[in-house]
C-alpha cells in the first residue's frame, strides 16, 4: 500500500518538523485545510510510515552534557560484534552509524566533562582503535532534506 506525498503533505511535515506542538488548526490555516482534515492527513502519514513518531527536543546542556564528541571506532580483528555490543550498552553514546572506510563506526558521545573520555573509552581499547574529535559548535542542527 503505497502513498504519494502531495505538496500539502510536505508542508504539514515541514511545519511539524520545525515545531511538533503546532496545533492542527494552525497547520490548517497555513496549508488551507480545516484542523480535522489536517488530523486525517497526519493519521495517513503515520499509517504509511512518513511520520514515525513525535518527540521533544531536549537541551542536553540543561542536563549537564556540555560536551559532545565524535568517536570513530575501528574494531580489531574478530571483535566487530563485541565492539558493537559495547557501543549499544554505553548509554553516553547518543547515536552510532556503521560506515564504510577505515573505521566501522562513527558514534556521537555525550560528556559532562572532557575527563570522562578516558573512563568511557578505556574499555574499548582492548577490542578497538578509537579516534575522537570534540565538537566545538554546530553549523546547524539535524534538518529535513527537501521533500519534493
Amino acid at each position: 500500500m503505497s502513498k504519494e506525498l502531495d505538496q500539502t503533505d510536505r508542508q504539514i511535515v515541514e511545519i511539524l518538523e520545525s515545531d511538533g506542538r503546532t496545533r492542527l488548526s494552525e497547520i490548517g490555516k497555513a496549508v488551507g485545510l480545516t484542523g480535522p482534515a489536517v488530523g486525517e492527513r497526519l493519521r495517513s502519514l503515520q499509517h504509511h510510515g512518513f511520520i514515525a513518531g513525535f518527540g521533544a527536543q531536549i537541551d542536553l546542556r540543561r542536563f549537564g552534557y556540555t560536551i559532545q564528541a565524535l568517536v570513530r571506532i575501528k574494531p580489531r580483528s574478530g571483535q566487530l560484534h563485541n565492539v558493537e555490543k559495547m557501543i549499544e550498552e554505553q548509554p553516553r553514546f547518543s547515536s552510532c552509524d556503521r560506515v564504510t572506510g577505515d573505521d566501522c563506526y562513527v558514534a556521537r558521545l555525550l560528556l559532562k566533562d572532557v575527563a570522562e573520555l578516558d573512563e568511557i573509552l578505556l574499555p574499548f581499547h582492548d577490542r578497538a582503535e578509537t579516534n575522537t574529535s570534540i565538537v566545538k559548535s554546530f553549523v546547524f542542527e539535524p534538518r529535513l532534506p527537501p521533500l519534493d
